[in-house]
Formats: structure tokens, sequence, C-alpha cells
């Protein structure tokens, strides 16, 4: 079945970064003339100088928590009627939206110039896209299933084709889910599942138009090609099938976006069952089906801890199977195969996770037993599972890998590479009896490649490599893996890419990104994007830092909570350990990073503002103590085991006190910075952002930019088709050869030449 959006299943965004999202008025350059005369000066920081910055009012509001009493001048900036906004965005108030276009406006001058030198970095990334891409067909029963793009398309189309009966492909093409078609006249496009049912007649899929992530979902008739159900427009994104392909499962939001019921209902009623609803506001919902189709999984999860249930997929009625009870701290998860249940969890002390086995007709947990054991800096990552076959994938000191074990021996066998840095995926197969597995291989050098690859015999067979139909030479770049000493004495793994042509005598500027948050590792993969910048001289860096999981889970322990610091000195010292390295040079560096990395960038540029010459925050979370104090908001209680409740625990208070980036906002000299926002945003309220830029500009002691763009016609992942995803990276690619001092004279030979 489907599982990934098309241009995931496509690798077609393959760079790590998430994109923030353009003012739709942004979309295309100015006209060759008016660019031109623009760039008359060389200078473009100059220039953006003189140009009046918006001054949004202040309105202070005084909040006591803990006896201490802290004001907040833009808190007028979050609308009341936020939750409404998430769905209607014209009911926002209009003294709100006036400063949010003031500020659009704004960036829309300032980066004028560089309109032409953006317009030429689109064209770059986009002609490494192959733009009639399609995913290798994967076979499920009679039918092999593919995700694909037109020439030109924003959207993915959704297709199979038949099986004859030696499993190969026979027969016409059949589009089963035209997302340009879709898509046609509307701002924002998203999909959220899209899955077969197991008899192939008919697709479950979810639309979200708004990019607030509720999502329609919808059930189509592939004998007609006509929708003949829609099941709810407040559903999570999420859907599965059961096996009479009649009944599905899905996940309804409330009002605060949090994904709170299990609903199960026959398609072509229009009565749905609630079966489940989770009581803690800290738990969210999530469903699943296992590899050999036994059981359809509901899961609820916080950040630390885990509880499944369990419904028979081949009885419609089926009660829930509770497998073991929530117990603060113990995560599982687990796949079907071989005829049982292989369960990962830390139980026991097992901080990297082990593998336990269980019945696959009772596996609660008083019927599990250890399989594999826990095994200290072995990450196990997840699993697949096959019916002789478990696949687990792994990741040691930064490195992944992938492990198959023959169920019917216990023989085990590795699959890894040799580069210093690469990104594995595994993809496993739709197909269950099958000795046929898929994964794919990258590297910041190395597009993607996919292998189907026999357990067996060990063979493994190359059905397709990333097309970068401008041209790629893999050889013209260098890929290296640093450890960088934090100043605790932790080794930081940090990915660089640049140019083998790239001076390391301290001149060349760098781009440092990182994450560092929820255990998420950056993969080292590979980015049509990032080479734009690489080509012009700048180093791509990636701080793997505390927080995420590059070395095991304890990793993540110790960048977390009461050791959240340790994420924001990782980075400040991977940063000066490249400069240290002769690498680039303090001030010649662009730090960047997104959502809870956009927490990093903050939070690091309050710490070490000298190190950077600009910063790019995309729908950064920076209102740290306000957003995790406010028990309404979409996703706050889920995030108190990852930062602490400043509500109830003075100490936590006091510790995000001292990094929440908006909070930490001082009278000194800061970085140039270009912070995104999306006005339906859900996980990062657009007034996040938009308060910290009003504080950072009224605040800061030097005449340093500080630009703000807000999508409004989008949420936290920015315009949904590709090509305007790219329009959002050009420009940010464009502020950041700006602040490297890269783009006076390219900027001004661009506009020429456009203007010619």
């Amino acid at each position: 079945m489907f599982a990934l959006s098309g241009a995931a299943a496509l690798g077609l965004a393959a760079c790590a970064e998430p994109a923030s999202a353009p003012d739709p008025s942004d979309d295309q350059p100015p006209a060759p003339d008016q660019t031109a005369m623009d760039v008359s000066a060389p200078d473009l920081i100059a220039r953006a100088r003189a140009i009046t910055a918006p001054t949004p009012e202040q309105r202070p509001a005084e909040i006591v928590q803990h006896g201490e009493t802290r004001v907040d001048e833009f808190a007028w900036l979050r609308d009341d009627n936020w939750q409404e906004v998430m769905r209607e965005p014209d009911v926002l108030e209009a003294d709100i939206r006036a400063m949010l276009e003031a500020e659009n406006a704004y960036v829309g001058e300032v980066m004028e110039p560089l309109r032409a030198l953006q317009s030429r970095i689109y064209d770059e990334m986009r002609g490494r896209i192959k733009e009639d891409d399609s995913s290798p067909p994967e076979k499920d029963g009679p039918w092999f299933y593919y995700v694909r793009y037109r020439e030109g398309g924003q959207y993915p189309v959704y297709a199979r084709r038949p099986a004859d009966e030696n499993g190969a492909i026979s027969g016409d093409e059949q589009i089963i889910l035209d997302g340009d078609a879709e898509a046609e006249g509307i701002e924002y496009y998203d999909l959220g599942a899209v899955s077969q049912s197991p008899d192939h007649r008919y697709l479950a899929y979810a639309v979200d138009t708004a990019g607030s992530e509720f999502y329609e979902l919808r059930v189509r008739d592939l004998t007609t090609g006509e929708d003949v159900a829609t099941l709810t427009d407040e559903g999570y994104g999420s859907l599965v099938w059961a096996n009479d392909s009649r009944t599905i499962y899905w996940v309804w939001r409330d009002a605060n976006n949090r994904p709170k019921r299990l609903y199960r209902q026959a398609f072509d009623s229009s009565e749905a069952e609630l079966i489940y609803e989770e009581p803690d506001d800290g738990f969210f919902l999530g469903l699943g089906k296992t590899d050999g189709d036994r059981w359809i999984i509901l899961s609820a999860n916080d950040h630390t801890t885990s509880e499944y249930r369990l419904f028979d997929a081949s009885n419609p009625g089926a009660e829930a199977l509770l497998v073991s009870e929530r117990e603060q701290g113990v995560e599982y998860s687990f796949t079907e195969a071989g005829g049982a249940i292989y369960v990962r969890t830390n139980q026991d002390g097992a901080v990297d996770f082990k593998i336990m086995s269980a019945p696959l007709d009772d596996p609660r947990r008083e019927n599990w037993t250890d399989l594999i054991d826990h095994r200290p800096g072995v990450l196990v990552n997840g699993m697949t599972g096959f019916e002789n076959w478990l696949v687990r994938s792994e990741r040691s000191n930064a490195l992944p890998r992938i492990v198959v074990r023959d169920l019917r021996s216990g023989e085990e066998h590795e699959i890894a590479f040799d580069e210093e840095a690469y990104a594995l995926g595994l993809q496993g197969s739709a197909e269950y009896r099958t000795d046929m597995m898929r994964f794919s291989y990258e590297s910041p050098s190395t597009p993607e490649e996919t292998f189907d690859y026999d357990m067996g015999s060990r063979e493994r067979t190359l059905i397709k490599r990333q097309e970068i139909p401008s041209g790629h030479d893999a050889a013209d770049y260098v890929v290296r893996r640093l450890m960088a000493p934090a100043r605790d004495g932790a080794q930081v793994p940090v990915t660089l890419l640049y140019h083998a042509d790239t001076p390391l005598d301290g001149t060349a500027p760098v781009l440092l990104y990182g994450y560092g948050s929820y255990g998420i590792t950056i993969p080292a993969t590979f980015s049509v994007s990032r080479l734009s910048l690489v080509d012009r001289g700048m180093i791509y860096a990636i701080v793997h830092m505390r927080g995420g999981m590059a070395m095991g889970y304890q990793w993540y322990l110790d960048g977390k909570l009461d050791r959240k610091m340790n994420t924001f000195t990782d980075f400040v010292d991977g940063g000066r350990f490249l400069i240290d390295e002769g690498f680039t040079s303090q001030g010649q560096m662009v730090a960047m990073g997104g959502s809870a990395g956009g927490l990093l960038v903050g939070a690091a540029m309050n710490q070490a503002p000298e190190l950077f010459a600009g910063v790019i925050a995309a729908v950064p979370f920076v209102d740290v103590v306000n957003t995790i104090s406010d028990p309404s908001l979409p996703l706050t209680p889920p995030e108190w085991n990852e930062w602490g409740n400043p509500i109830e625990d003075p100490e936590a208070y006091r510790y995000m006190m001292s990094y929440s980036p908006y909070d930490n906002v001082t009278a000194q000299a800061y970085p140039h910075l270009f912070a995104t926002a999306g006005l339906t945003d859900p996980r990062v309220t657009y007034w996040e952002p938009a308060k910290w830029v009003a504080r950072l500009r009224d605040r800061r002691t030097d005449d340093g930019l500080t630009l703000f763009r807000t999508n409004m016609g989008a949420g936290h992942g920015g315009a949904s088709g590709r090509f305007d995803a790219l329009e959002e990276r050009a420009e940010e690619w464009a502020f950041a050869l700006m602040a490297a001092g890269l783009a006076d004279a390219e900027a001004v030979e661009a506009s020429r030449a456009a203007a010619e």
C-alpha cells in the first residue's frame, strides 16, 4: 500500500531541512527591468539597511508565574480566535493581518534586488529534478502500484498497472488519484494517507486544503473513478483498511488539533462507531497494520511512553486487545513476521532497545520473551517483517545499517556501506510472502539509489538511480564525517559537504544546520537544493547534537529536559570546531534550523551571536515558556516529557526561561535574521516567530536585518506544490548568500542578464 507522499517516494524531498513558505505575491520574480534598476550598488546589505522596517505596536501584558513577573509586549499578536483561524484564515483579526502583511511587504522590498539570483537558484534546483519521474513499481497482489509526476506537475499522480500470471507488469496504466487535477484551483493541497483496499477495488485517501492538518477522509471506487464516501472532515490524516475491504479505521482530531478518538466505519454507512477515546491530552493516537495483516494497530504515545491496542483485522466488530498498559518511560512497538510478533522495547533498562518475541494470537506483555539482547550504543530504530524474515534498521557510531534475520535458522547478516556518512532507507515490501525486500542508499554527494534485495541469495539489484537531468558528478564533492569536541568532552558528529575546489583555509562560509530534539536524527541524505550553496563555495555542515539519536538513545536523553542546554552548546561548539579546524572563520557562518531547530538557532544566536553572519529560522519554536505553559495549544501536553512542565514545576520553568529564545532577547548585536511562519500552522503557531521578530528588532543594538515572512495560505510545511517549495528554498538560499557576502556580484550579474 502507498505509505509515502509522492515527493518522498521519489526522493524529491531528500533535503532534511523543513521548508518555510513565501508570501504568495513573491512566487514570481519581479520584471527584469525593475530588478536591474534596483541593483545599482554592489552592497545589498547596505541597501537593505536603508529600508524602513515595520515597528509593531507594543501592548505590554504582565504574566505572573511561580512568583516571577515577565512582560510580553507583543502578546496581542496571538488571535484569541486562533482555533477558527486554523480552519478559516479569513477570520484573522484585522490588526494582526495588517502587521503580517506589512512584514511580508518589507521582506519583498529587501529581497527585491535578489530576485534574479533567486530565480537562477530556483532554475538550478528545478533542473536537478526529473520532472516526469516515477517511483519503482511495487507489486501488491494483482497490481503494481507507483507514484509519478508529470512534466511541470506540482502534485503526485498515484497509478497502477496489472501483474500477469508470472508476476510481471502487463497492461495499461490506471490513474487512481491525480493530484494535479484534484488540486486545480486550490491554493494549498496536501495528501495524508493514500491506501488501496485489500481487494484493490477501493482507494481511501486523506486531503488537507488549508495547511491546518485537519484532513477530509474520502473513499473512491476504482472501477468507476468516482468518490463514493466522505467519512469526516476532522481526520488526522491516517486510516487503515480491515481485511473485508469495507471497514475503515480512522482517527479524529479535536478542536485543539489533537488526535483523540478512534472510529470504525463501513464506508457505505453513515454511522461511525467510536471504539476508543484517549483521556490524556499528552498522548496522541496513531494507526497501523501488522505486516502479515493479522492485526489493526492503535498506538497511544507521548515522547517517552507507549500503549498499544490490537483489533483483529478480519473481524469488523473486534474488541480491543490491550498489549501492555502504559508505564512511564517504557516504549514498545512491534511487527508481525514468521507467524509471530516481534517487539522492539526499552523495558528492563534497554536504553538502545532490544527485541523480544510473542505469540501472534496473544502478544500481551506477559507472553514476551527475549530474542536479541540490548547492546549499549547500538540503537534499534525499527523493524519490518516477512513470512520467513525479520529485518531491522540499526544505528551505531552515527552510521546506519540494515540487519536481515532468517527466522528459520536464526542466522543474521548486515547491509552496510563504506562512505564516511550516508543514509539508508528500509522500504520493505507490500507483500508478506516474499524473499525480496527494498531499500535505498544515498549520501550528501550521491543521489538516491533504490535496490531490490534477495534476502536468501543476498543479491542486490539496482532498480532506480535518482536522475539529475542537469548533470551531477559525485566526484566533484567531498563528504566528511568529523567529531567535534563539546565543552564537556562529548564527541559530537558533524557531517560536511563541500565542493572539491573549495579552499579549506578559513575563507569559505558555512551553512550550519541542526535540529536536535525529539530524538530525531538528521540523516546524511542527498539534497538537490544544497548543491546551489555548495557550488558557490559554501560548506554545508550538519551538527548531530544531543537531543537527536545519532549516537544512540542516551544521546537523546542527554539533550532533553534538564539537559536541554547540551543541544544548544553542542551546536555552538560544532561551529567553533569548524573555525578551529580552519574550515571557516568567525562571522562567516549562517545558522539554519526549522521548527524545534528554530529553537536551536534562536538559542544559539542569543548565546553566541558573534559566530554567525546570518540565521534562517523556518517556522521556529521560539516562544517556549508561553507555549509550554498553555495546555490549550495543540501540542503542549505531549511536550512536557520533552521540555518539562513549567506550570507545575518551578525548576522546569526557570530552566526553560534560561534558554527560551523569546525570553532571552537582549540589547546586543545580532546576526541578520530571516524567519518564516505559516498562518494555519498548528505545530508552531504563527505568533511565536511574529513576536520574536518584533522583540528582536526592537532590542538589537546594531543595524542588522530582521526579516519575517508569513505564508498566509499554508501551515507548518510551507507551500504544498513541489515547485512552490523550491521557490521558498531559493529565497532562503538567496538570503544566506547575501548574509555570507557571496550574493553581491552575482545578484548584479543575474539582474543584468535577466534584463537583456
